[in-house]
């Protein structure tokens, strides 16, 4: 069988891998992208679609800005329209504690590019009348907004096609190593294909890979729990989500020109990379309801017609895992993204083209190393022999 050969190899076919393919193709490498099922078919393409900088550790906001510059360009350097709309992100919350977050990230996410306007009392409520009255303040990010995950990562794949890159879909890749000056790397039906690089994005599954190499993670699979409503008259322009400490108060919701809402947040559901899937729990579902009344009563009369779920990577730090392998020269990660990753996956993606075109990147990394994770396991083995 014949070996398949490329500069770099890519696994995984979400939005931070076919993004890595698109920019590591302006820069004239040679890229194979490997995707076990469809590009975008699971956390990329099932969840909220938020494009959201604000709320991010500070830490992921380069990152984020680099993003949000993709997505204005998108429907121009991909020559389809992904549906994405800079209609603001609003946040809200509840509790007195809350508030004063709202307030002193403002001012922290001003020395990271990120202009906030946090309003309470009279003004909040002139500018959203129809927020419920226990909310306490919002935190407004008018440049963020939303766009439509079911089309954002294929559409990406494609144009990464139009400019050379090799992209297979339902293609499972089962063993990868190190070899010589590059890698090895192998799918279900024996297929081989060799790399001077390799990039890992495969989500909920990367530890499988990553584990090949020594370098394991704590990565959690979970599903989102997602619902659309009939189309009501298009009223809530930006973005809305609650902040908040309380799990099942944590729900947020846009709505898309013709007229349905977007819904999601609270518990997660039940997920498993061994089977593929995931569900959305009807409970969740009916709870949901009840916070989404809370926040705006006038939701109330709205009729569910649809909910869905996908299977989403979670690790403990709910912070991702990007850039270089810390065993292997050549070899580069970029996921865990812990149901976050959608806004932020085209400057992941563009960062890490950067990185392998030219082994360098002025963002810095370091927080989202893999070596966290083996630095922490021996210290915590070193703590019970000690004991």
């Amino acid at each position: 069988m014949k070996t398949l050969e490329s500069d770099v190899l890519i696994v995984g076919g979400g939005i931070v891998g076919t993004t890595t393919a698109f920019f590591l193709r302006r820069r004239g490498q040679s890229v194979r992208l490997l995707e076990r099922g469809l590009t975008g078919q699971q956390a990329s393409g099932v969840n909220f679609g938020g494009i959201r900088r604000q709320g991010r550790a500070l830490e992921q906001l380069p990152l984020a800005n680099r993003a949000l510059t993709t997505w204005r360009h998108a429907a121009e350097w991909l020559g389809e329209d992904v549906e994405f709309l800079a209609s603001g992100h609003t946040r809200v919350c509840y509790h007195e504690q809350d508030v004063d977050t709202f307030v002193r990230y403002a001012a922290e996410a001003r020395e990271c590019g990120l202009d906030l306007e946090v309003l309470q009392g009279r003004g909040l409520f002139e500018r959203f009348p129809f927020l419920g009255r226990e909310v306490l303040a919002a935190s407004v990010s008018p440049l963020d907004g939303h766009a439509n995950p079911r089309l954002a990562a294929p559409a990406f794949g494609r144009a990464a096609r139009r400019l050379g890159a090799d992209v297979h879909e339902n293609v499972e890749v089962v063993r990868v190593e190190h070899e010589g000056a590059g890698f090895r790397v192998e799918d279900s039906a024996g297929r081989i294909y060799r790399s001077a690089q390799l990039v890992i994005c495969a989500g909920a599954w990367a530890n499988r890979l990553s584990s090949q190499f020594g370098e394991p993670v704590p990565l959690e699979s979970r599903g989102p729990q997602m619902a659309v409503t009939e189309p009501v008259p298009y009223v809530f322009h930006s973005s809305m989500g609650v902040f908040t400490s309380v799990k099942a108060e944590s729900v947020y919701f846009r709505q898309i020109p013709r007229g349905n809402l977007i819904l999601g947040g609270g518990p997660h559901g039940p997920a498993s990379i061994e089977t593929n899937r995931a569900r959305v729990a009807p409970l969740n579902t009916v709870r949901q309801m009840a916070q989404f009344r809370r926040l705006v009563p006038g939701l109330a009369p709205l009729h569910v017609i649809r909910t869905w779920s996908g299977v989403e990577g979670y690790l403990p730090d709910a912070e991702p895992v990007i850039g270089p392998s810390r065993a292997i020269d050549g070899l580069f990660y970029g996921f865990g993204f812990s149901g976050s990753g959608f806004q932020i996956g085209p400057g992941v993606g563009e960062t890490l083209a950067e990185l392998i075109s030219t082994g360098k990147t002025a963002i810095a990394l370091d927080k989202f190393s893999i070596g966290r994770f083996g630095a922490n396991a021996a210290a915590k083995q070193a703590k019970v022999g000690a004991t």
